[in-house]
């Protein structure tokens, strides 16, 4: 009886034990410690955010820079090339525009043929280099100077074929001084801005790798 008693002891002793290891497993395990990954839901009750909707066909609306740019007329062929080209970002073009319209100038006035053959068209080119060539011939030498380009809008747009070309209008103020081989003041004065309103079209072939607009057509306001 003794030794079954002893037995029945170690059992109830047993239990104890594989008891309070429980709850200490309990303690440790079923406590959430604020670091836990949360369980994911069942398929079928997650709830996911609903898909925005393909907009492949919807037409694109003309990204304007903070001050407006572009004049009432423009506004379709510019939904026509962004179209055409989805990429195009109307800001960086015109600040593009604006920059281009002051290299070329400056280009011109200096007589920097190299300058111009990468930034304007064959036909603009021509008529630019023979309006170097005679200011040369001449004897004179402008010394100008672009003061401000105090406004640069878009006065028309268009797609036809392959070709985007956009029509910006600049309205600048301008030094202007033609010297002679001495020095000497032809005519302008660099104290006195004068006001030019040019309107330029760029052009660019959509298809082609070379991201850039070049210069193709000229005229005045």
């Amino acid at each position: 009886m003794r030794f079954g008693g002893t037995v029945f002891f170690f059992i109830i002793l047993f239990a104890m034990i594989a008891a309070f290891l429980a709850f200490r497993l309990y303690a440790v395990l079923g406590k959430r410690t604020g670091h836990e990954q949360p369980l994911p839901k069942p398929a079928e009750e997650r709830i996911g955010a609903p898909s925005m909707p393909r907009t492949i066909d919807v037409v694109p609306e003309v990204r304007e820079p903070n001050s407006r740019a572009i004049e009432a007329g423009a506004e379709q062929g510019l939904r026509a090339v962004i179209s055409a080209d989805s990429s195009f970002d109307l800001s960086q073009f015109v600040e593009g525009a604006k920059n281009a319209y002051r290299m070329i100038l400056e280009a011109f006035w200096k007589g920097d043929t190299e300058t111009l053959e990468w930034l304007v068209e064959d036909e603009v080119r021509a008529a630019f280099n023979q309006a170097i060539s005679e200011r040369q011939a001449a004897g004179h030498v402008l010394d100008n100077r672009l003061v401000a380009i105090e406004r640069a809008m878009i006065a028309d747009a268009s797609v036809e074929g392959r070709v985007a070309r956009i029509t910006v209008r600049f309205d600048a103020d301008i030094a202007a001084v033609t010297r002679d081989n001495d020095g000497n003041v032809v005519a302008g004065s660099l104290t006195d801005a004068v006001e030019a309103h040019d309107l330029w079209t760029f052009a660019r072939n959509l298809r082609s790798d070379d991201p850039n607009w070049k210069l193709v057509e000229t005229d005045e306001v």
